[in-house]
């Protein structure tokens, strides 16, 4: 995903208030609730490594993987001072490989939301299928249509720091379900003036019905929808869906003890 490309150098400082703890809470306490005791996890559309790092400082094994490089020069430099054991993978989490299976993949922050065409998603699916464990758990969220509409919409909005400021103008095309959003960064530098930097991103709506038919296509077996990182189920008025599915052996797949 180059559209990170400006933005990985300020992510952290705009996604501060990003709810990371919450998400690895939830995650764990999913993981608990069905059974699970995992010792290799997978992030798929890692970003920055942030909860790649959690994860890890809970005494997982971790493997986070991302199409941006930019934004994994951050999580390996970022690694390379604390040493977690953290290894970071530059692939598209739709078509991505692994050295061998994990017990738990999850996906975060709408980065779904980012493969436009439904065979990306399908594709991703198939391949966690494939990578997981006997049993093991993916568990992910995606943007709804609903959010696009009433919450995005066609709205600006606008942050600051002490540093860095960001003006993001918002449309929603209802009919092909594809939210486009303008990013405008300013950026400090060290004689006091500011630095432009301008990005376009895209977003594909997936109705929660699909992604459960696209779970059902791939082979996976859905065990809960939920509204945002919640125990509330999902309904109409969700604006983020978190989906918790489990591995099932398909044509083809073998498992080893």
């Amino acid at each position: 995903m180059e559209i990170y490309n400006d933005f990985a150098m300020i992510y952290d400082i705009f996604m501060e208030d990003t709810p990371y703890a919450q998400w690895v809470s939830f995650i764990e306490d999913i993981i608990k609730a069905q059974g699970i005791t995992p010792k290799l996890i997978c992030d798929l559309g890692c970003g920055t490594g942030k909860m790649c790092e959690m994860f890890a400082d809970k005494g997982f094994d971790v493997i986070g993987i991302d199409a941006s490089e930019e934004m994994l020069m951050i999580a390996r430099e970022n690694e390379m001072e604390a040493q977690r054991g953290i290894l970071y993978l530059m692939q598209d989490m739709s078509e991505f490989e692994l050295y061998g299976t994990v017990d738990v993949i999850y996906s975060s922050c709408d980065s779904i939301n980012y493969l436009m065409e439904e065979e990306k998603v399908l594709s991703m699916f198939k391949w966690v299928n494939n990578y997981l464990e006997k049993g093991g758990l993916f568990i992910f969220d995606v943007n709804t249509p609903h959010k696009y509409k009433t919450l995005l919409g066609e709205k600006v909005f606008a942050d600051q720091t002490e540093d860095a400021a960001y003006i993001w103008e918002n449309f929603y095309d209802e009919k092909q379900q594809v939210n486009e959003f303008y990013v405008s960064f300013f950026v400090a530098d060290e004689d006091g003036r500011y630095d432009r930097f301008e990005e376009v991103h895209y977003q594909k709506a997936y109705e929660v019905e699909r992604i459960k038919a696209l779970l059902d296509t791939a082979g996976m077996e859905l065990v809960a929808v939920y509204d945002d990182y919640t125990t509330k189920p999902c309904d109409t008025s969700t604006f983020r869906a978190t989906f918790v599915a489990r591995e099932k052996q398909v044509e083809g797949k073998v498992y080893i003890d």
